[in-house]
């Protein structure tokens, strides 16, 4: 285990909170956070851009001019790529961009994310977040008080009405419950805070490892 100090939401360090080593300790493998950042993108893309081939176009069954003695290039189609309104040469079609993404490799990038807050010290865990009414200047003052100034990812146990509500309309703030956690998110914004209950959801998801699947993983998966 390692300890983190443990904040309040008026911006003071109150205690201290032992977190998982596992999950808040373990070195950074930049290409595995790369390869589940690429696919995390390839699946949120739709694959619905399309265009005409020659052959989808309407019109152009017809030759526009007789082949020789016009003066003028010889064509056998207005369909022709090279015409106006014809078709698009290898234009884009519809297709899957989806990538599988292995739990296990999710899982790790997510661990390498956590763990480079903490040596950045860009991780801060807070004992809980309670604001008096649902508004927009109370979560303001909660990261003033925390001295929070770069995009920041506010993670809570699970979905938490009054966070939600008073950071939606903060400029560059994010809310997510811990189960919700990815790798995109991490690594678009600067600075995350996450409440004591947060950090040990994670724990339970993502701080067990189950080392008979690492094993297989690791020597090919035979016995």
């Amino acid at each position: 285990t390692m300890q983190l100090p443990l904040w309040n939401s008026s911006g003071e360090s109150v205690d201290t909170i032992e977190v998982s080593e596992s999950l808040f300790g373990v070195p950074m493998n930049q290409a595995l956070v790369h390869q589940v950042a690429v696919a995390h993108m390839a699946n949120a893309r739709q694959g619905t851009s399309a265009t005409k081939t020659r052959g989808m176009v309407s019109g152009g069954g017809v030759k526009p001019w007789r082949q020789k003695h016009t003066g003028r290039a010889r064509q056998g189609s207005i369909r022709s790529p090279q015409w106006r309104h014809g078709g698009i040469v290898f234009g884009p079609h519809p297709r899957d961009y989806s990538q599988r993404i292995p739990k296990k490799m999710n899982r790790g990038a997510i661990r390498c994310l956590l763990s480079q807050k903490v040596r950045e010290e860009k991780l801060l865990v807070v004992s809980e977040l309670n604001l008096g009414q649902a508004k927009t200047k109370e979560m303001a003052q909660v990261l003033s008080n925390l001295r929070i100034t770069t995009p920041v990812l506010i993670v809570t146990y699970a979905p938490q009405v009054d966070v939600i509500l008073s950071a939606r309309n903060l400029p560059r703030v994010r809310t997510l419950p811990a189960p919700q956690l990815n790798v995109l998110d991490l690594l678009n914004h600067d600075r995350v805070i996450m409440t004591a209950e947060a950090v040990r959801r994670a724990e339970e998801l993502w701080a067990s490892m189950d080392t008979k699947a690492e094993v297989e993983v690791e020597g090919g998966g035979e016995s």
